[in-house]
């Protein structure tokens, strides 16, 4: 059953413009129908926001940001929108009309894509995010149901209802609720809602991920859960689910989709580079995928008859001499013009073939205009590739032809043609393993120069800290690049906290970076609490996290004085030396019978003590 029979949009004449045929698709916001543009008559889509909507001034807003975002942008890769209106309550837009298929129907047609298939979707994908990047938008919502690809291979990027200015912005809705697809979401916008430019990249990179491997890197799971997955979880290399994946493919979707946003590409357009400059050095010029229009009708071979001659053929009764001879004559005359037609035809057709063909004129280093008028000239047509860095060709000027001069090709064929974007710039690479890096300096046409060490207290070991010439500056392709990599936190030197009481001697030790333990010991010389020793000692170079294990005093050990009391003096004195103390008798009272009446001091004393004797 047609439901756009009942559709009441269908045959309507929106604001005195544009008539409604039929209805293309069906979303939750809104319905996209074909119409004609009866004032330049042209074929159009049209999209109505549903009338229970129009009241949501939310969707309203929504609704009215894509048509203004959209309209900022004029690209070969991104739906056009012409028109914004309203008619008897409904809000609409007119945009560019894309027949042919979203990218998840390819997908799902295809199960997943070669990998040069793949690289040449999303050259496109990311030559439309880089202009929006280039007129400060932010897409927000990258993903395969937002590519359109045609039947001859185009591909565009649509739907900007979420784009955004390219600074920062809260993506919660009013409620709370995270706008944008959660499979695509990055940790930033999981996190706290923010999204800029690299958030986009990020969303690209998953999708490239899954044209590569035909699945999500987080699958079967609710949405939920894949949002708080990439918070904790880096993701995959393709690799690991796709065979034949190259380990630059994967250094491309893995610096994409990292979690923290300043080790990603800067924006689509440092993306866009790094995939053309793989694309190219590995030689996977694919073209992209299609869904059939039609199927395919094998024809079998014509039915042709055939001429046998000599024993093997059928027998007759046998005719006259004469009659043999004439009929070997018709055959030899029959079989030389056979042949005769047989030439006449091949050298027509070489003669045709050759008079359709041309060699390609050479265009590198010509400008786009003179560019095409001179394969114009040669009866050719133009089609532009993504712009290449160039350390030879000015900007904006052709840097790359192919098929390349002098080739033989069809009257009416494409020439391709990449016009230069100049010197190529240094990729971010602070935070990369030093593979990660050479991977990315590959993936840029660079090459790895000198490494050095140098202490880092905020870069992991063996992660790059710097590179010369910086992330972002210009370079010549084929530069090396010298990195700078961390060794970790400088050493630091042990000091001398001997004799501070422990409190200090851990806070000392603990500002430098260094963990502390104590052992407590007595000490006749060192009050309770304080320093004794340290191990490993003043001057000992560490590195930061080690140990060190303070020697801390507890005062002298004390031992129980013996309780002399009524003894007789010499007995009391053997007692308390024998003890280990030290005996200092006084006599009160001379004449009496010798007895000691009071000890001081008493109780638990350190070994040597004086005590005190009184006797009389």
């Amino acid at each position: 059953m047609d439901t756009t029979l009942s559709d009441p949009m269908v045959d309507r004449l929106l604001d005195g413009r544009y008539a409604v045929e039929s209805r293309l698709a069906r979303g939750g916001m809104a319905s996209v129908y074909l119409a004609t543009d009866t004032r330049l008559d042209r074929r159009v889509a049209v999209k109505v926001m549903h009338p229970g909507l129009a009241e949501d001034p939310d969707f309203v807003a929504r609704f009215n940001r894509e048509a203004r975002a959209s309209a900022r942008l004029s690209h070969p890769d991104i739906v056009a929108v012409y028109d914004q209106g309203e008619d008897d309550g409904q809000a609409f837009l007119v945009m560019e009309y894309v027949p042919g298929a979203t990218l998840r129907e390819v997908l799902r047609d295809r199960g997943r894509l070669s990998t040069g298939e793949a690289l040449a979707v999303m050259d496109h994908v990311l030559a439309a995010l880089s202009a929006a990047h280039d007129a400060g938008l932010v897409h927000r919502d990258v993903k395969p149901e937002n590519v359109l690809v045609t039947g001859d291979g185009r591909v565009k990027v649509a739907d900007f209802g979420l784009a955004r200015a390219v600074a920062g912005h809260n993506l919660t809705a009013a409620d709370g609720a995270l706008l944008g697809s959660p499979a695509y979401l990055a940790p930033e916008q999981v996190r706290d809602g923010t999204a800029d430019a690299r958030t986009d990249v990020y969303a690209a990179g998953i999708m490239l991920f899954e044209l590569l491997t035909g699945r999500p890197p987080y699958a079967g799971e609710h949405a939920l859960a894949v949002a708080n997955r990439r918070l904790s979880e880096d993701v995959p290399a393709p690799s690991s689910f796709a065979s034949g994946v190259p380990a630059e493919v994967d250094a491309l979707v893995l610096a994409a989709t990292a979690r923290e946003p300043d080790e990603r590409p800067a924006d689509a357009g440092a993306l866009h580079r790094s995939l053309v400059a793989v694309r190219n050095r590995l030689g996977l010029h694919a073209a992209v995928p299609t869904l059939p229009t039609a199927a395919t009708t094998v024809l079998s071979a014509p039915r042709q008859d055939t001429l046998v001659v000599g024993p093997d053929a059928p027998a007759s009764a046998p005719p006259a001499p004469s009659k043999k001879r004439r009929r070997r004559r018709r055959g030899l005359v029959a079989l030389v013009v056979v042949l005769v037609l047989a030439l006449v035809a091949s050298a027509g057709g070489w003669y045709l073939a050759q008079e359709r063909l041309t060699k390609t004129p050479s265009v590198l280093d010509l400008s786009r205009d003179a560019a095409v008028v001179k394969l114009r000239q040669a009866g050719l047509k133009v089609r532009w590739l993504a712009p290449v860095f160039s350390g030879t060709v000015p900007d904006g000027y052709v840097a790359d032809e192919r098929p390349g001069p002098g080739a033989r090709v069809h009257k009416g064929a494409s020439v391709s043609l990449a016009l230069s974007r100049g010197p190529d710039h240094v990729p971010a690479l602070r935070r990369l393993t030093v593979a990660q890096a050479t991977a990315a300096l590959r993936a840029a046409q660079l090459k790895l120069g000198d490494t050095t060490q140098a202490y880092s207290a905020t870069v992991a070991v063996g992660h790059v800290i710097d590179s010369s010439p910086a992330a972002g500056a210009e370079i010549a392709p084929g530069t090396a690049v010298s990195l700078v990599v961390s060794k970790g936190p400088a050493p630091v030197t042990v000091p001398d906290v001997h004799g501070k009481p422990v409190g200090d001697a851990t806070s000392i030790l603990g500002k430098l970076g260094l963990q502390v333990t104590t052992t407590e010991v007595f000490s006749d010389t060192v009050p309770a609490g304080v320093v004794v020793s340290s191990s490993p000692g003043p001057g000992a170079s560490l590195r930061v996290g080690a140990t060190v294990n303070l020697v801390v005093s507890k005062g002298p050990q004390l031992f129980p004085v013996p309780d002399v009391s009524g003894m007789k003096i010499g007995q009391a004195i053997r007692v308390i030396e024998q003890a280990g103390f030290h005996a200092d008798p006084r006599q009160a009272y001379p004449g009496g019978p010798g007895k000691v009446f009071r000890e001081t001091p008493t109780g638990r004393q350190p070994k040597g003590t004086t005590i005190e004797l009184d006797y009389f």
